[in-house]
């Protein structure tokens, strides 16, 4: 069988860059067709008559692209376009009732929040204070969105006071801000090796240097990140210990006050990602309890009463504040008084915690559902959570298993998004059960991911 060849008659710059754009427009011709097997760098190199470390970077430049992936002991092959979105991209975060069924996105149920703010948007129109909404703000005004900070933080399991508390726009703001405001470029960013993506697209445009954190079936492991501690000298490790996305593991106390003894011990900032938290009240206590001098602890709205309402607050030792709110501030001036009002009311009233309470109540009743048309099947999940981790088959490449879904009208995350290095990459998907508001949609969708999963790659699309 002829091995292929990539035509660079015509083109011009770095050689292996030619390499990459013909194999581009070889895949978009299907010319190259998923799952084909490329020469090795070498054979290409001869045939070419060029150097091998000229195709090698170019095959290190089409992974990047992901065009193709590499496996080990086996070779190079051609991956599904479009597998991944590349960071910056993103697809359609509308609910809608038409079309393809959306099990990629992990949010809370939509509606349930709706009556109790159209209540509070009124009771602020008609009230005294709307002026000073409009106007900027200061930390000194309106005390009560601090003591509803201290509210929705004591409910999370975090005692707080004024000076340990930043308002945000949610959690990934108060994210960029944490990183903005205590990193600098050229420090060591650790993440989980499964991890939020968001975060390290965050810490390249900041100019950090990043390491995974080895995970074992209990989550981060400890001893992983002393190791890196010895070696690597990190300057922060970000986390997300409850119901970790994607793989919904919750970490053990254990773990967690290992994790806090370790990076007290190396002098390590732990920034602890709890927006799921409120939705799993039997989860340990947070890992800022054991370690609050060494953690930025990040918490928000988003995830548990409506996403739309984009509140967070976070949680650090008074010394690191002022860097936190300066960050803040260079980046949005302010949290919006208007929003940061709505989300006060909810908290303080009592509502917020009654909502949160109803979104695990929904997710409990839809990991239910999932279970009766997946319970055969090899996934993790949690009770509390909206999405489930779904190890593939040796019959199945990720790629192609979400390829597959696809072309029958479901949407699933493969597992190679959030991987932080592409040598952790499992096969693997994610499947969200919240973004669909149609349960008969969310239905449908779970009963093609099943039919699939039943079948060999060569035949499912002609199948089902």
């Amino acid at each position: 069988m002829a091995i292929w060849l990539p035509d660079l008659g015509g083109r011009r710059g770095p050689k292996y860059l030619q390499i990459v754009e013909a194999m581009a427009e070889d895949i978009a011709s299907e010319r190259l067709a998923v799952g084909t097997q490329l020469p090795p760098h070498r054979e290409l190199a001869y045939q070419l008559g060029i150097s091998a470390n000229t195709t090698s970077r170019a095959y290190a430049e089409a992974v990047k692209r992901a065009l193709l992936r590499g496996e080990v002991g086996r070779g190079t092959f051609v991956r599904s376009p479009g597998a991944i979105l590349q960071a910056g991209e993103q697809s359609n975060l509308r609910r809608v009732r038409t079309g393809p069924i959306d099990l990629s996105r992990n949010l809370p149920l939509p509606g349930f929040a709706e009556p109790h703010i159209r209540r509070v948007l009124g009771d602020m129109a008609g009230g005294e204070g709307l002026p000073a909404l409009l106007d900027y703000q200061t930390d000194d005004d309106l005390v009560h969105h601090s003591e509803a900070g201290m509210n929705w933080l004591s409910g999370c399991g975090v005692e707080a006071r004024p000076d340990q508390i930043v308002a945000t726009m949610g959690g990934q703001h108060g994210l960029l801000c944490t990183l903005m405001a205590l990193l600098r470029r050229g420090d060591l960013l650790l993440t989980e090796a499964l991890t939020y993506m968001p975060v390290r697209a965050m810490a390249e445009r900041l100019g950090l240097h990043t390491a995974a954190v080895a995970m074992d079936a209990g989550g981060v492991v400890p001893a992983a990140f002393e190791e890196l501690c010895a070696r690597a000298k990190p300057k922060a490790f970000y986390l997300t210990p409850t119901l970790q996305a994607p793989t919904t593991l919750t970490l053990s106390s254990a773990r967690r006050r290992s994790i806090a003894e370790i990076a007290e011990r190396n002098g390590v900032i732990l920034i602890e990602d709890d927006v799921f938290g409120p939705l799993k009240a039997d989860r340990p206590a947070p890992v800022a309890i054991s370690a609050p001098e060494h953690t930025v602890y990040v918490t928000s709205l988003s995830k548990s009463v409506a996403p739309g309402l984009r509140v967070g607050f976070l949680h650090a030792p008074a010394s690191l504040v002022p860097a936190l709110r300066h960050a803040t501030n260079l980046s949005v001036w302010m949290t919006p008084p208007m929003t940061l009002e709505v989300a006060a009311r909810l908290i303080l009233d009592g509502t917020a915690a009654e909502l949160a309470t109803r979104q695990s109540k929904a997710a409990e009743h839809r990991q239910s559902l999932a279970r009766s048309i997946l319970g055969h099947m090899d996934f993790t999940a949690d009770d509390h959570g909206f999405h489930l981790w779904m190890p593939l088959s040796d019959d199945w490449r990720a790629d192609i298993f979400r390829a597959q879904c696809a072309r029958h009208g479901v949407l699933v995350s493969e597992g190679r998004g959030f991987a932080a290095q592409a040598s952790d990459a499992p096969e693997a998907v994610r499947v969200c059960l919240s973004h669909e508001a149609d349960e008969t949609r969310l239905e449908r969708g779970l009963q093609t991911v099943a039919n699939v999963l039943r079948l060999a790659p060569s035949r499912s699309a002609l199948e089902i």
